[in-house]
């Protein structure tokens, strides 16, 4: 039996939360199939990160230190990713659905001569094999596949788990990597960040969703914004608001925009397009406001409203207020 490895990403000097859900991930396939875990963290001057990510859930975390890792560069890592598998004999190996994992997995892959699953919402061990489930058809469907190659390479949607929340001993295995700066094809320049916007929906407690049954872009100002921050949470959006230009992709919920998993969720104006309910089913309380009855929303909602949200929502936020005393 193989092992697991997590390729862990950091991300302003942090390891990035996306890390932690592999973490779940491997811990749980570990358990069910008599896998070790172990991880990479690679980068420059890893060594207090690389212990916190043993702590909680990592495993045996291989470190690659190296002043060519300290930012990400698709050769450079692809070298520490190699060295990490060789060293923990792994067979399967984690990585997040992250434009950096998205762009490094396929040339492991290749590498490795593995098989190669991408965006999966999670991986299970069913009858001893092990499963990758994806979305298909723009969501419409959930797809299980197996490998029959000896090594298999996954990456994980962001927030499609919850991270790793207990403690566990781990410990560290220095990986004695060489990289030649000059053999490198491409090289970092810097990292251009957009600026921040509200909150980050995949790490809000809470979310106040509109879709189109909001009617107008200005409404999202004026009904859906004001319940979001007397809730002190954040404005979200279903795909058709995006497409329509109402909003920024940043806001966008779903399969095909972000899926979050908040404690208390409310779609306000939201059919509920299976792309939508993909990206937002885990919330721990689901509020759905809609005319429409029938409105598929209501099938994943532990409260539904049937009426008008533009009467609705501007009532709970003024009682929203009033509870609060604001």
């Amino acid at each position: 039996m193989g092992s697991v490895l997590i390729v862990a990403e950091i991300q302003n000097g942090r390891i990035r939360e996306a890390s932690y859900e592999l973490a779940s991930v491997a811990q749980r396939v570990g358990s069910a199939s008599g896998r070790s875990v172990h991880s990479l963290v690679a980068g420059s001057g890893v060594e207090s990160l690389a212990a916190e990510f043993a702590k909680r859930g990592g495993g045996t975390v291989h470190t690659a230190d190296h002043e060519l890792l300290a930012n990400y560069n698709a050769e450079a890592h692809a070298t520490a990713i190699k060295a990490a598998v060789e060293a923990s004999g792994a067979d399967l190996i984690l990585l997040s659905n992250t434009p950096s994992g998205w762009d490094v997995a396929p040339r492991i892959a290749a590498a490795l001569e593995a098989g190669f699953v991408s965006d999966c919402f999670d991986v299970t061990v069913e009858d001893g094999s092990l499963a990758f489930k994806r979305r298909v058809f723009n969501g419409k469907l959930n797809a299980h596949f197996s490998a029959n190659s000896e090594k298999v390479v996954a990456t994980v949607q962001p927030g499609a788990v919850k991270p790793f929340e207990g403690t566990t001993d781990g410990a560290l295995q220095p990986l004695s990597i060489a990289i030649d700066a000059g053999a490198l094809r491409s090289r970092f320049v810097e990292v251009k960040q957009a600026e921040a916007k509200g909150v980050d929906l995949s790490k809000a407690d809470i979310i106040v969703s509109g879709g189109r049954g909001v009617g107008a872009p200005e409404k999202f100002e004026e009904v859906i914004k004001p319940l979001a921050e007397a809730l002190g949470g954040a404005m979200g959006a279903s795909r058709p608001v995006v497409d329509a230009g109402w909003l920024p992709h940043a806001y966008q919920v779903g399969s095909s925009g972000q899926v979050v998993s908040p404690k208390l969720y409310v779609a306000a104006g939201i059919s509920g397009a299976i792309q939508h309910l993909v990206g937002m089913k885990s919330s721990n309380f689901i509020i759905a406001i809609n005319k429409d009855a029938d409105a598929p929303i209501f099938e994943v909602a532990n409260v539904g409203v049937v009426g008008d949200l533009l009467e609705i929502v501007p009532a709970l936020t003024a009682a929203v207020r009033s509870a609060k005393g604001a």
